[in-house]
């Protein structure tokens, strides 16, 4: 059987496996399979998906670093307690 999503997919991996970039697989959408590509300043997103499409999503560092100090905002706004607080109120 001839897949050409799966065909697409597997010259990713390979590319990426010869130029050595880092990359990691997930499954977050029952109809997708997601390589997350992570280089310095950014993160792509490359959705597989199965009626043969394929997404990207960009993430770009505008280079500023922060300190432990910013693991407050990470939690203040994407915790479970804040989400609560915000559905109460």
């Amino acid at each position: 059987m001839n897949n050409p999503i799966f065909e697409k997919l597997l010259k990713l991996l390979n590319k990426l496996e010869q130029e050595k970039v880092s990359y990691t697989l997930a499954h977050h959408r029952d109809e997708a399979i997601m390589v997350t590509v992570a280089v310095p300043g950014e993160r792509w997103e490359v959705e597989f998906l199965n009626d043969g499409s394929v997404e990207v999503e960009k993430f770009v560092s505008n280079g500023e670093i922060g300190g432990e100090e910013a693991l407050g905002e990470l939690f203040s706004r994407y915790s479970e307690q804040h989400d609560l607080h915000l559905v109460n109120n």
